[in-house]
C-alpha cells in the first residue's frame, strides 16, 4: 500500500462530493491495437482534436504483422504475437507512459472532442476513482449508421445513477475500451491480469479488484467514444468462448453476480476469524452452522482448532493475512449458531458507508475491509467510521448445547 500522490477521498462511493477545481495533471492516452490501421488512424486523428489535448499518446501493439503507422509525436510499443493478449498489451503501454492520469482506448473506439477532458476530471480530484465512459456504436467504416447500445448497460447506469449507487456488483459495468484512472491507482491495484488470454473479462476483473481495494467507481455519460461495429452482444459468438470467459471471471472475482454460487472455486468475499478462546464444542457448532449458511466463506482458526475442524479447504490459518479480494471480515468472539437467513443477515450488516459494527452483545464484530483499506491509505479513520451495534437472530452458544444436539436439530438451526 502506497500513499496517494495528490487529491483527496470521499465517504463510500460518493464521487459526487469531489472538490471542484482540482489542479490539472499530466495525461497519457494508451491505445490498444492489433491489425486495425484504418481504425487506428481515425482514433489518433480524433485524439488530435481534443478540447483537452493529452500530454502523450502511446499505441500499444499486440503483435501486428507490421508495426502500426502513427503521426509524429505518437509513441509505439509492441509485444510479440503470442495469441490474444489485450491485458498484457495494455499493461505494456501503461508501463511506457509518463502521465499522472491514464486514459485507455481501443484502436476501433474513436473519442468525441471532449472525451479526454471529461474522463480525467474525476481522477484528478479523487485518485482512487476508476471511470468508465460511454461507448456508443456505429458502422464507422461503412454507412456511418448508428447501432444500438446494450440496453442492459444503459439500464444499469440509470438504476445506479451513473454508478454513484454502485455496490460490489458494479464491476460488471466497466468497459475496458473507455477507462480512465490515475497511474498511481493503476499501479496500486496491479494493472490488468495478464492471465486473461482470450476476449473479454479482464476489465471486469480489474474493476472488481479496484473496488475491493477501496476504489471509487463512476460512469461519465458525456465522455463518448464511438466503437466501429456492434456491441459484442450483437455479434455471433462461439458459446465455448463465452463459457471460458465466464469461468475465467468467476475464478478471479468474489462478488455475487460473477463468482461461483456453490463450487469451492475462486476467492472468498467473506473471511471469518474465530477467537482462540472458544471451546472445542463451541468451535464445531459455530463452524458447522456458519459454513452451512455461507459455504464460500473462509474461516481462520488457530492450530488446535484447525485439527479439530478436519480437512476442509475453507479453513485457513489464523495468522494468514486476509485476502485482498475479501470485502467483509467477521470476528466471532463467542459461539453463535442459527439458520442461513440469520448468518446472511449478519454479514450484510454493513452498508458501504460504515467501516465497523459490533454485534449488540459483543459476541462478534463486522469490518468493511474496502473502507478500512481506504482509511488506512489516507490515514483518515473517518473514511471507515464505526456504526451502531447490530442485533442478530443468531443464537448464543451455551454450555447446554452439545454437538449431538446441534447435529440432531433439537437445539435449533
Amino acid at each position: 500500500m502506497t500513499a496517494p500522490p495528490f487529491g483527496t477521498s470521499v465517504p463510500g462511493n460518493r464521487w459526487d462530493l469531489a472538490p471542484p477545481g482540482a489542479p490539472r495533471r499530466t495525461v497519457s492516452v494508451v491505445v490498444a491495437h492489433y491489425e486495425q490501421q484504418a481504425e487506428l488512424d481515425r482514433t489518433l486523428a480524433a485524439l488530435g482534436r481534443q478540447t483537452r489535448p493529452p500530454d502523450e499518446v502511446l499505441v500499444a501493439d499486440d503483435g501486428s504483422r507490421n508495426a502500426p503507422v502513427v503521426p509524429d509525436g505518437v509513441r509505439v510499443v509492441r509485444q510479440d504475437d503470442d495469441g490474444f493478449r489485450l491485458a498484457a498489451v495494455r499493461n505494456l503501454g501503461v508501463a511506457a507512459s509518463t502521465g499522472d492520469v491514464l486514459v485507455l482506448l481501443d484502436a476501433d473506439t474513436t473519442p468525441e472532442p471532449s472525451f479526454v477532458e471529461r474522463m480525467v476530471a474525476l481522477p484528478e480530484a479523487l485518485p482512487e476513482a476508476l471511470v468508465v465512459g460511454r461507448r456508443r456504436h456505429a458502422d464507422l467504416a461503412g454507412t456511418g449508421e448508428e447501432l444500438p447500445e446494450p440496453e442492459w448497460l444503459r439500464t444499469a447506469y440509470a438504476d445506479t445513477r451513473d454508478l454513484l449507487d454502485a455496490d460490489a456488483t458494479g464491476h460488471r459495468f466497466l468497459i475496458g475500451a473507455v477507462v480512465a484512472c490515475t497511474r498511481w491507482w493503476y499501479d496500486e491495484i496491479g494493472g490488468f491480469d495478464e492471465t486473461f488470454r482470450a476476449y473479454g473479462g479482464e476489465d471486469w476483473e480489474l474493476a472488481h479488484r479496484s473496488w475491493t481495494a477501496g476504489g471509487l467507481l463512476a460512469h461519465c455519460p458525456d465522455a463518448i467514444a464511438w466503437h466501429d461495429g456492434p456491441d459484442a452482444g450483437g455479434r455471433d459468438r462461439d458459446p465455448a468462448a463465452s463459457l471460458r470467459e465466464t469461468v475465467a471471471v468467476a475464478d478471479r472475482t468474489s462478488a455475487a453476480g460473477t463468482t461461483w454460487r456453490g463450487l469451492l472455486r475462486g476467492p472468498a468475499d467473506v473471511v471469518v476469524t474465530l477467537a482462540p478462546t472458544l471451546t472445542d464444542t463451541e468451535v464445531l457448532v459455530t463452524l458447522d452452522s456458519l459454513l452451512a449458511a455461507l459455504p464460500r466463506a473462509v474461516v481462520r482458526l488457530g492450530e488446535a482448532h484447525r485439527a479439530l475442524a478436519g480437512d476442509d479447504p475453507r479453513i485457513a490459518k489464523a495468522e494468514e493475512p486476509i485476502p485482498t479480494t475479501a470485502r467483509t471480515h467477521l470476528t466471532v468472539r463467542r459461539g453463535l449458531y442459527g439458520d442461513q437467513r440469520a448468518w446472511t443477515d449478519l454479514v450484510a450488516g454493513l452498508d458501504g458507508e460504515v467501516g465497523t459494527r459490533e454485534v449488540a452483545d459483543g459476541r462478534a464484530a463486522l469490518e468493511d475491509l474496502r473502507l478500512l483499506r481506504r482509511a488506512a491509505r489516507w490515514d483518515r479513520p473517518e473514511l471507515a467510521p464505526a456504526g451502531e451495534p447490530l442485533t442478530t437472530k443468531l443464537r448464543p452458544w451455551t454450555d447446554g448445547i452439545t454437538l449431538e444436539s446441534w447435529l440432531g436439530g433439537w437445539h435449533g438451526g
